[in-house]
């Protein structure tokens, strides 16, 4: 089988693919080829994957050759057309926004499979993307809060006197909240934390920071491990909950983000002018309709002397690493369901993972939720 990794669009520095994954590809017996100039900038030149095995083409040759396509960011409609019936494309399809190019692969008898839906089960964590960038993009909040941040995280003992430690405030204790609370304790920073789910307060308090209690009435985790959906009355009690804690922290980092809707508005106009100038807000969850209120995709604002910052890719700050375990998982994923006599993938879809993660195949929507959306 031929599987291509197309060249990221200029704003994306991860790839898809990494020597260590080549050849892991390679010797399972597929043809492996990229687009020319594929990872260039993170110092991987065409000759080091031409010296492994991989082939170097074109971008309409690769695609039209493919039986499997994998990549970072979305393909377009357009290049769509340039896929042969049948072809596999696994890739973070953001399927619940782009809602017409799901319907143009159904259409075009493409297998589509959506890195995001990937679930969360024992079975499916070494192919769990999702996971991985989140962990790098925890800790890249951290690093970037702490470069704007006018304060030095760690309390210093010096001649002059000592300086204390900057506090942090991390809302959301998913992937990326205790990779951000390991991060900032590891920095020497105090680190604080909340989540609407109680059962992870023993997590936070293994990390060395404090749990944030606020009562806000019932809540829970889905049977994916997600916090469940506050209702309004319930944000509400958050955000009064938590004025305080932002008020008197130098740098507060937002996780929440419900998959496929907008995100919740967790930190209103008000809680950032309570805020000391010099404060930093790191709004993870800006992509999806964000969680602080004023904040803007790729921008760093300035409201009042704090700074909210807008990072939609904060994987991509860290290209290196997160292209590694993304090719990992993409490894991982492909080499789940290869058959190894035939040199096939089959693609099973009352799996217990690609009933899931698997949006198109044979003309039909696989996962339920994307089918009933679309249907």
């Amino acid at each position: 089988m031929n599987i291509f990794f197309p060249k990221e669009p200029e704003f994306e520095t991860r790839v898809s693919l990494t020597f260590e994954s080549a050849k892991k590809f390679l010797d399972k017996g597929l043809n492996v080829s990229i687009e020319k100039s594929f990872a260039e900038h993170l110092g991987s030149s065409e000759k080091d994957f031409e010296d492994l095995g991989v082939k170097v083409s074109s971008r309409d040759e690769g695609f039209s050759n493919a039986e499997i396509i994998c990549s970072v960011q979305n393909i377009s409609q357009e290049e769509l057309e340039k896929i042969k019936a049948g072809t596999l494309l696994v890739s973070f399809l953001d399927p619940f926004n782009e809602k017409s190019l799901v319907k143009k692969i159904k259409e075009k008898n493409i297998s589509a499979i959506s890195m995001e839906l990937i679930p969360r089960i024992t079975r499916a964590q070494k192919m769990d993307a999702l996971s991985s960038q989140a962990n790098l993009a925890g800790y890249s909040a951290v690093i970037i809060a702490s470069q704007e941040l006018q304060k030095a995280l760690p309390m210093m003992m010096t001649a002059a006197g000592t300086i204390s430690p900057s506090k942090v405030f991390v809302i959301g204790v998913g992937v990326a909240g205790l990779q951000a609370i390991a991060t900032a304790k590891r920095l020497g920073a105090k680190v604080e934390a909340f989540d609407t789910r109680p059962v992870v307060e023993e997590q936070v308090k293994s990390l060395g920071a404090r749990f944030v209690k606020i009562d806000i009435g019932e809540t829970g985790e889905t049977d994916q491990g997600y916090a469940k959906e506050l209702t309004s009355e319930q944000i509400e009690m958050q955000r009064e909950g938590m004025k305080k804690v932002c008020a008197s922290s130098d740098i507060v980092i937002t996780t929440a983000q419900v998959f496929g809707r907008p995100a919740p508005t967790l930190v209103t106009s008000e809680m950032v002018s309570a805020m000391s100038q010099g404060s930093v807000i790191v709004d993870m969850a800006v992509g999806t309709g964000g969680n602080v209120e004023g904040s803007i995709p790729n921008e760093t604002i300035d409201i009042n002397g704090v700074k909210i910052v807008g990072n939609t890719n904060l994987p991509g700050e860290l290209p290196f690493h997160s292209s590694q375990v993304y090719s990992s998982n993409i490894f991982n994923l492909i080499d789940e369901f290869w058959n190894e006599d035939e040199k096939k993938l089959k693609l099973d879809v009352s799996d217990e993972i690609l009933s899931i993660c698997l949006i198109s195949h044979e003309k039909e929507y696989i996962n339920k939720t994307i089918r009933e959306i679309m249907e």
